[in-house]
């Protein structure tokens, strides 16, 4: 009797190639968080469940089935942080499409959008860091951050650089926090940020840097901090932050990034 070879088509390396391509961006969302030693325990797990039906330990193999079964609805509740970024980067990276848009569909008038006033935002910004003035802003894009406009005062005022010197000035009530701006307008301030829960970062890095990171690993916000103890100024989004940047380099990141879809 001849044996058949294995026939291997398109579609299976697709296949491989899909899996591969998830199993890297869920290993970059869960890289240096205290989520990867979990993944690490429950991937072995699985491959301990793999080995023992080979080897036809039918009692074993079904206690780790069942536990395998159940591990499912435990991965939605461990990982529900990381599937939310995970779904916000398909959602913001792969699938947008800046030419469509629902708005466009069901609005029967046009509609001008307010953009965010940039001048306003980088003249605060350096003044600020001249003064050592510590800020931190965060301006939404297609997140509205509802839920942490919440978290502080509403002011809903427009956007300007003195409005925003005033707000992180270091006697002012409302210093503590961050601002969120969205569209052209200050929609809050002493906003309570997600600290982020990366375990790699510098030293160097105070709570204004971890809470600048920690909104951009739940949301497409862009974010402008001011350092109290250097007056540096320095940009986040999407997971990484660039530091040290003057006030030209920021409104040349503000302009490209705030630009018209």
């Amino acid at each position: 009797m001849i044996t058949a070879f294995i026939s291997i088509r398109f579609l299976d390396i697709l296949d491989i190639l899909l899996v591969a391509f998830l199993l890297y961006q869920i290993y970059n969302l869960i890289r240096g968080t205290t989520a990867i030693n979990i993944f690490i325990g429950i991937f072995s797990l699985y491959l301990l469940w793999l080995l023992v039906k080979a080897l036809n330990m039918s009692l074993l193999s079904s206690i780790l089935g069942q536990v395998i079964g159940v591990g499912v609805i435990a991965l939605l509740i461990v990982f529900q942080q990381e599937i939310r970024r995970f779904l916000l980067i398909i959602s913001t990276r792969y699938i947008r499409s800046r030419k469509f848009s629902f708005d466009k569909i069901f609005s029967f008038a046009e509609k001008k959008e307010e953009k965010v006033n940039i001048d306003a935002v980088v003249n605060a910004c350096s003044n600020m860091s001249a003064f050592k003035t510590g800020a931190l802003i965060a301006i939404s894009k297609k997140s509205d951050l509802l839920s942490f406009i919440k978290t502080g005062d509403i002011l809903n005022a427009d956007t300007s650089s003195r409005l925003l010197e005033s707000i992180f000035f270091k006697n002012s009530p409302l210093h503590d926090g961050a601002v969120i701006i969205k569209e052209d307008r200050i929609a809050a301030a002493r906003c309570v940020l997600p600290t982020s829960e990366n375990v790699d970062l510098p030293p160097q890095f105070g709570m204004r840097h971890r809470a600048a990171l920690g909104i951009t690993e739940k949301t497409d916000a862009l974010v402008v901090l001011v350092s109290e103890e250097t007056g540096a100024i320095s940009f986040a989004k999407e997971e990484s932050i660039e530091t040290n940047i003057g006030p030209n380099r920021l409104r040349q990141i503000l302009e490209k990034e705030l630009a018209l879809d």
